[in-house]
């Protein structure tokens, strides 16, 4: 394992670095400390031309000012929460509000807008950050690491653990934009997505959980046997409607660490396999980029990129049905979420 390590920017005195990841086969990941941001992956189409296949900018005052969490690790919590506002223990807690009148992502300054501790490993980095009592309205204070990790086996393995002082909610994500055509040639509408799902989650009108769990049969939802992104098809649903002509919404995984989620490109050959030990995968079909960039010189477009949020069901603070996100003390959070890369 080839690991290159140099200055990606600076915010204000403090350094930034990059952290280039390379195995024997050629693959790359490269990841700054900056919000644990992947700002690329290398692989190979069937033709053995070696492309980006995740949306990222070429200059650190881009991710600065980034409004859509491009590449970055998300938390304290992933998702959205109603109101900005929840309840441990009889105690109120207020939280930003930086999605209309609801929290998102762990709010104005979350995870994905700090720089964090980094540290070599043998086949990666490791990323820690101490989020403190009260940061963004969250409380306890909040020791978190985040490790990434690449084998000669093309699997990008991310690794999540987290430790408090009190009980305090916690789900950490991942909010890379895939595009397996390589250096955005064209969107991801074309793309083959699977997973193994019976079931996602009802949204309403704010894009937040209604707590019902609906069907996948007999709509743009039953992706079981591989189905294209294309909205056009979809487009009169109105879960699809209602989240912005796309996805948004979390999917209840049938199965975990078993290659329940896969994502295809037929024209490059590309393949990407997803496991996780998450109960959901939120997808989202980038129904907003056409409003963001450009992206390493390529403008916005609505489905440029397409993010699988393995994470616990967003909003699971005010819904004692949906398994839970609070964290005690005496426990430790872990989660892990593996990506393997391919040819078809």
């Amino acid at each position: 394992m080839e690991i290159i390590q140099q200055e990606f920017g600076r915010i204000g005195e403090q350094a930034v670095t990059s952290f280039t990841l390379k195995n024997a086969n050629g693959i790359e990941i490269t990841a700054i400390n900056y919000g644990c941001i992947i700002t690329k992956i290398i692989t190979p189409d069937q033709n053995g031309n070696f492309e980006n296949i995740v949306i990222g900018h070429d200059s650190l005052k881009d991710y600065v000012e980034d409004p859509v969490f491009l590449g970055a690790v998300v938390g304290r919590v992933g998702g959205r929460i109603r109101g900005g506002a929840f309840e441990l223990d009889g105690k109120a807690y207020t939280l930003p509000q930086n999605n209309g009148r609801n929290h998102l992502h762990g709010g104005l300054q979350g995870f994905n807008k700090v720089v964090w501790q980094a540290d070599i490993l043998v086949d990666g980095v490791r990323f820690t950050y101490l989020s403190k009592d009260g940061e963004e309205g969250y409380p306890g204070s909040l020791h978190s690491s985040v490790t990434y990790t690449l084998d000669d086996h093309d699997q990008l393995k991310i690794s999540y653990e987290a430790r408090t002082d009190k009980k305090t909610v916690v789900t950490l994500t991942n909010h890379s934009y895939f595009n397996l055509s390589g250096s955005l040639k064209r969107d991801v509408l074309q793309h083959i997505l699977t997973i193994k799902s019976d079931e996602f989650l009802e949204l309403d009108e704010e894009s937040i959980p209604t707590g019902r769990m609906l069907s996948v049969d007999h709509t743009p939802f039953d992706l079981r046997q591989g189905a294209s992104i294309d909205i056009g098809a979809k487009a009169s649903h109105p879960q699809i409607v209602l989240a912005g002509e796309g996805y948004d919404h979390p999917f209840v995984l049938n199965t975990n660490n078993d290659r329940e989620i896969r994502l295809e490109d037929p024209e490059s050959g590309r393949v990407m396999t997803v496991e996780t030990d998450e109960p959901a995968v939120v997808v989202y079909s980038g129904n907003s980029l056409d409003g963001a960039g450009p992206f390493s010189g390529t403008p916005g477009a609505k489905h440029l990129g397409i993010c699988l949020e393995t994470q616990a069901f967003p909003d699971a603070v005010h819904h004692p049905e949906f398994p839970s996100v609070v964290l005690t003390p005496d426990k430790k959070y872990s989660s892990v979420t593996k990506y393997t890369f391919e040819i078809q």
